[in-house]
Formats: C-alpha cells, sequence, structure tokens
C-alpha cells in the first residue's frame, strides 16, 4: 500500500524487451537502499525489484501492465516517480493507493497560475462513477484532490513543491499519464452494482 506521496525522482537508463515483457533499469537516490522482492511504485505502478546494483535498480512490467499504463512509453531518459511501501507505523499523508493503475489519462490543458500550476486531464467515460467533486486521484502515483468534475474530465491543482519534486513538471497537453481512482469508490460501485443484479 502506498499514498501518493513521492519520495524521489528516478531516471530510466535502459530498456530491455524479452517477449510481451519490459525490463527497466532504472537510477535514482534510493536505488541503493531497496532490496530484491520489494515492491516500489513506479508513477503509480507497483512493481517488483528484481535487481539492485548501485545507483539503480531493475523491474519488469507485464503485457497487461504495459497496455494500462504509460510504462509503454518508457524511454531512457524519462523520470520516474518513486514511493516505497507505506511502514505499518507511517502516516497517511496522501490517500490509500494500492498502485494498480486503472487507466491512462491524457492532459487537456496546463495553465499557470502564478503560485501554482493546474492540469485538466480526460479519462475514459466508463471510469465516471469513480470521480467526484473534491475527491482523491493517483496521478503519475500522485495522490491529488480533484475538481472540476465532468464525464470525461477533472482538474487538479500543483503546488510549486510538488511540481519541483515530481514529474508533473514533464506533464503538457497531450501527455499520457497513469491513473488510478480511490478504491473506496471501486466498493461502493461494486457493491451496487451486485445489489441491481
Amino acid at each position: 500500500m502506498f499514498t501518493g506521496i513521492i519520495e524521489s525522482l528516478g531516471q530510466v537508463e535502459e530498456v530491455l524487451v524479452a517477449g510481451t515483457n519490459k525490463s527497466y533499469w532504472i537510477k535514482s537516490p534510493i536505488s541503493h537502499e531497496l532490496k530484491i522482492d520489494q515492491s516500489i511504485s513506479h508513477d503509480g505502478v507497483c512493481l517488483t525489484v528484481e535487481q539492485v546494483d548501485g545507483q539503480r535498480h531493475k523491474v519488469t512490467a507485464i503485457q497487461e501492465t504495459l497496455q494500462k499504463s504509460n510504462l509503454h512509453q518508457w524511454q531512457p531518459g524519462h523520470k520516474v516517480n518513486l514511493e516505497r511501501c507505506m511502514p505499518m507505523n507511517g502516516r497517511l499523508d496522501g490517500h490509500i493507493v494500492q498502485g494498480h493503475v486503472d487507466s491512462k489519462a491524457t492532459c487537456v490543458t496546463v495553465n499557470d497560475l502564478e503560485g501554482s500550476r493546474e492540469f485538466r486531464f480526460r479519462f475514459p467515460a466508463s471510469f465516471a462513477s469513480l470521480v467526484i467533486e473534491k475527491g482523491s486521484a493517483s496521478i503519475n502515483g500522485i495522490s491529488l484532490t480533484i475538481f472540476n468534475v465532468t464525464r470525461e474530465e477533472f482538474s487538479v491543482a500543483i503546488i510549486p513543491y510538488t511540481l519541483e519534486h515530481t514529474n508533473i513538471q514533464f506533464v503538457f497537453p497531450g501527455t499520457e499519464v497513469n491513473i488510478e481512482f480511490d478504491m473506496v469508490g471501486k466498493y461502493i460501485t461494486r457493491y451496487l452494482s451486485l445489489q441491481q443484479s
């Protein structure tokens, strides 16, 4: 379980293809502290550490993950938001994030508000029931509050600290991001659908 509070920025150094899988060597300030089999959120995608080599670590994404996320676009140089799992005695500063990306969303607009930056994203309408005004969503692993919600779009406002310390600074109109909707909303939607059937 993660909280959506990004711990470090990493950078893709190498991409390896094996059948339908892709493996990534990622260099970061926390790589040397990681352990094999540890689960780490990479742009909101929970991936298992397979190897650690000094200041870098290796993870692999399978076909299902590549189809649902933007990992298929990663190339050397791509900046990655990293977060280790929350310790049991830690604070939940963001919201409950599983690292199981639901879909991709596309940036529609970016507005500089002289002190913050507002991003608008378009997402598949099939997820509309999971998006509520002032609710939470994980975008590239960042826990954010959403507003100005419509059936297929919502906005988020980014403070300067988050802009500087995450890869949302590299998101522009047309950029695809990973999105995970709030888990509580998923359970409620599932429960209601079963009551109606």
